[in-house]
């Protein structure tokens, strides 16, 4: 079945339906990842957003529940060029389709998403409408109106604290869209972790005398969070503190940093980064759509993209704050900034021996 989707700036993408045929309007993105499109589809920070792949032919593998980042996709729908129905793969579960179809999440294949990738690219990141119909100026703008994708972290967050490991060290970590990949990569180094609902004050945490605080990814304006931005001034000074994401965003934020949005963001799993510390360049993962432009005296840049040179590392040693904005866990992509976990827990050490 033919379906449409409609973008804010007027232009209008005709495809082929696929998962479940419904309309759903979302922030359309695109992410140049050559695999990974299972953690793509479970990323809690892809909530409100419909995700263009420029990887041509999407689902060779099929999915395999293990690979899942939460507990099933977070997108609002996946545009292709085109859907494998019939996988190759040892792990296959499911194929891609039938997953949607399960979840009750739209796709659309069978469209150019070279010219769809470029148009994101020139106008940047736009709101969409994917629908089964051609439908009016007026109808599209009404509908693109009703969209709110404000504070979404709090739409992904866990609704309960929960523990993991038995590790030496106790790393609370306040969940914004966690991705499982961070929790096995902390637990795999003898932490036991705590996740708190994003909204969790300082002052439960604290209580519970960790040894670290870990702000995770998720989706959203950091700005947004300002009730979430004083809780996190709160624990400055009191506890090491690390970021990830949109986790480095908001530390920057309560440092006295600014930020601001990208013009359609860094999504994919091949973004070079140098660590200015070291020389040593590493090939990342990353999800984000805003970015720290100005940090405060006494906050050293660690790292930055060899992209855009945006900052992609900070580090306040006073405060014991360390934060990245790519993702450290290659869930997925190359596993290069894997030591970033390492570092962590040198802090901790670090810490132990003063």
């Amino acid at each position: 079945m033919k379906n449409f989707l409609h973008l804010e700036n007027g232009m209008v993408f005709e495809g082929q339906s696929f998962g479940e045929m419904k309309e759903t309007i979302g922030e359309v993105v695109f992410h140049t990842g050559m695999t990974g499109y299972e953690e793509l589809l479970s990323d809690p920070s892809y909530h409100g957003q419909m995700v263009v792949l420029t990887q041509p032919l999407v689902g060779n593998y099929g999915i395999t529940l293990e690979d899942l980042q939460s507990d099933g996709p977070k997108l609002k729908a996946l545009i292709v060029r085109e859907a494998v129905k019939e996988p190759s793969g040892f792990r296959c579960e499911i194929p891609l389709p039938d997953f949607l179809e399960h979840h009750r999440v739209p796709g659309m294949e069978s469209v150019d998403t070279r010219a769809l990738t470029r148009v994101l690219r020139e106008h940047g990141t736009m709101k969409g409408l994917l629908s089964e119909r051609r439908q009016t100026a007026t109808e599209i703008r009404k509908k693109l109106q009703s969209f709110d994708n404000v504070k979404p972290a709090l739409a992904v967050t866990t609704k309960e604290r929960y523990t993991l490991g038995s590790g030496k060290h106790h790393v609370a970590v306040m969940d914004f869209g966690i991705k499982r990949g961070i929790l096995e990569e902390i637990v795999k180094r003898d932490w036991t972790v705590t996740v708190f609902p994003a909204d969790t004050s300082a002052e439960v945490i604290l209580s519970e005398r960790p040894d670290k605080v870990l702000l995770s990814n998720g989706p959203g304006d950091p700005e947004s969070y300002q009730e979430i931005l004083q809780e996190v001034k709160k624990l400055m000074g009191k506890v090491p503190l690390l970021g990830i994401c949109l986790g480095h965003q908001l530390l920057s934020l309560a440092l006295g940093g600014k930020t601001e949005k990208l013009l359609y963001g860094h999504r994919g799993a091949n973004h070079p980064v140098e660590d200015l510390e070291t020389g040593k360049v590493f090939i990342t993962s990353q999800n984000h759509g805003y970015v720290v432009t100005v940090l405060p005296e006494g906050v050293s840049v660690t790292h930055r993209s060899l992209q855009d040179g945006t900052v992609e590392g900070i580090c306040e040693e006073k405060l014991r704050v360390r934060s990245v904005q790519f993702h450290p866990e290659a869930s997925p992509g190359p596993s290069d900034a894997g030591v970033i976990f390492d570092q962590m827990l040198e802090m901790e050490k670090e810490r132990e021996n003063a």
